[in-house]
């Protein structure tokens, strides 16, 4: 599985996580490994119960950059995206700010069909990633 399929994956368990709330979030994981023949390697299970652990984190972060949006209102899909993203940014130090941010984008060129999701994500990932960047500096 390629880093792009991996990421892909993670998207694909935080989404379903989302909409799942009474189940656990090894209940997803476990019912796309059987179900869906998810290829359980390192990164997408460490990635995505990492993103579980830390995603009142995540969120705090999303809605302080997307300006006046609580994490409600933001799409499911571009929500799971950001997740993904700001989780990657501040706990993978094997994935480098910028290329978490380019997925980001292509994930919400994919399965985001809203037409101001892309500019919106954008938008609050690179905040985020200036944020980081300006802690790291201080």
């Amino acid at each position: 599985m390629t880093r792009k399929e991996a990421r892909e994956a993670v998207f694909s368990l935080l989404f379903e996580k989302d909409f799942r709330k009474d189940a656990t979030p090894e209940e997803v994981f476990d019912g796309a490994v059987e179900f869906r023949s998810l290829e359980a390697d390192e990164y997408v299970r460490s990635t995505y119960f990492g993103a579980i652990e830390k995603m009142p984190f995540c969120d705090e972060l999303i809605e302080k950059y997307s300006r006046g949006w609580k994490i409600s209102r933001i799409s499911p899909v571009s929500r799971a995206i950001m997740r993904l993203s700001v989780y990657e940014m501040y706990f993978r130090d094997d994935v480098p700010d910028n290329v978490s941010l380019n997925e980001a984008i292509e994930l919400v060129k994919r399965f985001d069909d809203a037409d101001k999701a892309r500019p919106f994500v954008n938008g609050v990932l690179n905040s985020v990633m200036r944020a980081k960047k300006a802690e790291e500096n201080a």
